[in-house]
């Protein structure tokens, strides 16, 4: 299958199904952190490009719930913060209605006030095999829900973790990045999934 992974620079989303024998190709106005392919550029220009399946990460700062403090400073709504994430939403419902057979896009729980649509599934890392907790939604076309493949008994929040929490400029850099084991369930349960057309996984 041809595979886009939208608004991925780490590549290992990327990288999980190219190892399944996938043509997988990120994407993002960053550069790749590792060899493998990738296109740096804006992603909307790219999503009718014939593509079999599609993970999106569309940033999620104006978006998530997390930022609730700065969307309402003093119990008064953030004017600026807000335009911006209707923009955010904008972007999101770009890859959610793409012209592409399979879809699965990612991110953490949303303010309620952008009313994005009812996500299929909530996931956490510590399910896959990360002993980490960070409660990820992710909307599916065409895609069954992904299944659990290794639960963690002992796991702690990402917001307790030294790595998650260290400042400087690349911070929202490393909170962005996809977790392994989530990135290898993708690729092993929905890189099976019959490809459209006829063609054969992998081909």
């Amino acid at each position: 299958m041809r595979v886009l992974v939208a608004c991925e620079f780490s590549g290992i989303v990327r990288d999980a199904f190219a190892t399944k024998g996938h043509d997988a190709w990120s994407c993002d106005l960053l550069p790749t952190e590792r060899p493998g392919n990738h296109i740096q550029d804006d992603v909307l220009k790219h999503l009718d490009k014939g593509w079999d399946m599609m993970i999106a990460h569309p940033p999620c700062t104006y978006l998530s719930n997390a930022g609730a403090n700065s969307l309402f400073k003093g119990r008064v709504l953030n004017q600026e913060r807000f335009e911006k994430g209707l923009e955010g939403k904008e972007f999101f419902m770009r890859f959610l209605d793409a012209p592409i057979p399979k879809i699965c896009v990612e991110n953490p729980v949303p303010s309620s006030i952008f009313k994005l649509p009812r996500p299929s599934q909530v996931i956490q890392p510590w399910e896959f095999g990360d002993e980490f907790s960070k409660k990820t939604y992710i909307w599916l076309k065409g895609l069954p829900p992904l299944m659990a493949t290794c639960l963690c008994a002992n796991y702690e929040p990402t917001t307790k973790a030294a790595w998650y929490q260290c400042g400087g400029k690349d911070r929202q850099k490393r909170r962005a990045k996809t977790f392994q084991g989530i990135a290898d369930a993708m690729a092993d349960q929905w890189g099976s999934v019959a490809a459209p057309s006829g063609k054969e996984d992998g081909k």
